[in-house]
């Protein structure tokens, strides 16, 4: 009796010893990404490497920071910061490592057993699947694809309420990380139907991934081929011929005459869109002839090459546009082409942005963005077999990207972290441009989202479909115009409706930015619109987009030894950027520094930007937003005014 008497009052003596937590629901998926089906339970003792992301202090300030430094009305306006206070003012703060390791080492995980990564921003050890469920109050399985690839998951999982808020989530949990190859990935997605990322599931595996397919929706639209020699006086068929001195007439930009060592510009590419040097060779014979045989400052990131293998318009075309302009419009200033990407993996945004922020790599989603060293096609030539690039890349202080995803596509906390990376680069001076979009209020392929189920439909009704990364408020979202039917190069441009539609509209993700609430709230106000929330996210407290165009349509554009016509908003992203590289140039040789973000300068003097103010972006079986004066999600504030905008710019601090 004495011995059972001293057993329990040791029991009650640990017991009380042990912290006491409330555990709350941390992350949950509903349902299971395309082609998994539960398989059976994972063994107690099988053994799970645990990574826990720690959350980023300050990051409820980001807006205020970056607009001290890009307000035009600020006096620090032009200060950007360096990459390392960047990386000390949104480190994870002491208090949340003290509170997580504590956490853990409460709960039967010994502190010899946790390591923090080297970028300080997460916490990692190894633990029995016992030992992970009993923490995180989670039940792990075996998932298995239709391809046979297994998988460790749960469905759900745990924290103490007063730990929730120090994490932003764990793997392995409720998040996919076996590599399906894209090849079979296509297949599966033609079998079966696709659905949104409302409930925080990605719409289907490796969305991301999918990013240079060449049958993706952001890629730009062919038209017919053309015999250069009729175009050759350009200036008086701009309206239905687009080359590097109608835009130059159209934006009141001069020919570059400088390449300051500062100064430098980016244009991003993922394999396997590449451009071929005889098409280059090809374009600058006829409309920037000191070119011929330049070549862009190859930035090879995870074994990105422009690749050969594969020819036509589908591989070559977007590469080819981008840098065709981008190379004519900034000459003699060098252009860096960021090729990510290996044949076999791809790449996702995240895998761009991890060489270009070390610190950002360890916070990948496995189910999104590319494994390397690629585990499963060792030997496959076209295979990268080298390190991740984590860091070691520096960005340029433009950098153009003329691809991009629909919103639902990718879970809402994924596109969060991202646009916060984005955030980070206009601290740091960049201007980060997204094309936004080819298929009005529509998203990629014409798709809208059916109301009851959730599902992409066929684009003929349904609600609209904003994509990602235009509605992160920290990029600049560039739409499309064109000249209108039989005008001058000399008149008022309107929505692009030919070939393709300009990508608008309003997100179901990010919240009003302070720089742009008063625009929002004048369209609101002064438009009396025909669609209600079944349509569209019309409550006037999210981000709207584009915030500026550029002309879309009738691109000459040399594409595998023809000259074509090219649509898209594809080519106004680009056009934009150089017009931002030439700008500065310009407060480079005035001993100023680069113009960094610049939404909050554009937001503030509308009138350097030429409104647009008649066309519409149709889509989802509706005429969907129109052009009308001031902010409006077809046109943004409207197309460049180089004198004013380099004016106003050379103002500036």
């Amino acid at each position: 009796m004495r011995k059972a008497v001293i057993s329990l009052s040791a029991f009650v003596a640990v017991s009380l010893a042990l912290p006491s937590f409330n555990h709350v629901v941390h992350e949950k998926r509903d349902r299971l990404p395309l082609g998994w089906k539960q398989h059976k339970k994972l063994q107690d003792s099988a053994v799970l490497p645990m990574r826990i992301a720690l959350a980023q202090s300050n990051l409820e300030k980001a807006e205020e920071y970056l607009l001290e430094v890009s307000n035009p009305d600020s006096l620090n306006f032009g200060k950007h910061w360096t990459h390392e206070q960047i990386a000390n003012k949104f480190a994870p703060s002491q208090e949340s490592v003290d509170s997580v390791k504590y956490w853990l080492t409460s709960s039967g995980i010994a502190s010899e057993r946790i390591s923090r990564s080297q970028s300080l921003g997460w916490l990692k050890f190894d633990a029995t699947v016992k030992e992970v469920e009993n923490l995180l109050k989670a039940e792990y399985f075996v998932y298995r694809h239709e391809t046979g690839k297994p998988h460790v998951s749960c469905a759900k999982y745990h924290l103490p309420d007063n730990v929730t808020r120090h994490i932003d989530f764990i793997m392995p949990t409720v998040h996919f990380d076996v590599k399906i190859p894209q090849a079979v990935a296509k297949n599966v997605e033609k079998r079966a139907a696709t659905t949104t990322a409302a409930v925080g599931v990605p719409v289907e595996t490796h969305a991301a991934l999918g990013v240079g397919d060449p049958t993706s929706g952001s890629l730009p639209k062919k038209g017919i081929n053309i015999n250069i020699k009729g175009i050759i006086d350009e200036l008086k068929n701009c309206n239905k011929r687009i080359t590097p001195n109608c835009l130059r007439a159209l934006y009141r930009f001069p020919p570059g005459v400088t390449a300051n060592p500062k100064n430098s510009y980016g244009i991003v590419e993922y394999t396997p869109q590449a451009y071929l040097q005889s098409d280059l060779d090809l374009f600058f014979a006829n409309f920037s002839k000191n070119q011929v045989q330049r070549t862009p400052t190859l930035a090879s990131i995870d074994g990105g090459i422009p690749q050969t293998t594969n020819k036509g318009f589908a591989f070559n075309g977007e590469s080819d546009l981008d840098l065709e302009y981008a190379m004519a419009l900034i000459n003699p200033q060098k252009t860096t082409l960021y090729q990510v990407g290996d044949q076999i993996e791809g790449a996702s945004f995240n895998d761009f942005l991890d060489a270009l922020d070390g610190s950002y790599c360890a916070g990948d989603d496995p189910l999104q963005d590319a494994t390397y060293p690629d585990p499963f096609n060792v030997g496959d030539p076209g295979s990268y077999q080298g390190p991740k690039n984590c860091g070691g890349f520096s960005a340029t202080k433009v950098i153009s990207t003329s691809y991009g995803y629909n919103e639902a596509d990718l879970t809402a906390a994924y596109e969060q972290r991202q646009c916060n990376e984005y955030m980070k680069l206009g601290l740091a001076g960049t201007s980060f441009l997204y094309s936004s979009g080819d298929y009005g209020v529509a998203g990629n392929r014409g798709r809208c989202i059916d109301p009851v189920t959730k599902e992409y439909n066929d684009g003929s009704s349904g609600i609209f479909n904003p994509g990602f990364p235009s509605t992160c408020p920290y990029v600049t979202a560039v739409g499309a115009t064109q000249i209108k039917p039989g005008a001058s190069v000399t008149e008022p441009e309107e929505a692009c409706e030919t070939v393709i539609y300009s990508g608008g509209g309003f997100s179901n993700v990010f919240p009003l930015p302070s720089y742009q609430a008063s625009a929002v709230k004048s369209f609101f106000t002064n438009n009396a619109l025909p669609y209600g929330a079944d349509r569209f996210n019309n409550s006037q407290q999210t981000r709207g987009f584009p915030d500026i165009s550029a002309n879309g349509a009738n691109y000459v554009v040399a594409v595998v030894g023809n000259f074509s016509l090219v649509y898209g908003t594809s080519a106004s992203s680009p056009v934009v950027g150089a017009i931002l590289t030439l700008i500065n140039e310009a407060r480079f040789a005035a001993g100023k520094g680069s113009i960094g973000f610049i939404n909050p300068t554009l937001y503030a003097n509308p009138g350097t930007l030429n409104d647009i103010t008649t066309g519409g972006n149709q889509g989802c079986g509706t005429p969907g937003f129109s052009a009308v004066t001031g902010w409006d999600p077809v046109t943004g504030l409207g197309t460049p005014n180089f004198p004013k905008l380099v004016a106003k710019f050379l103002s500036l601090p």
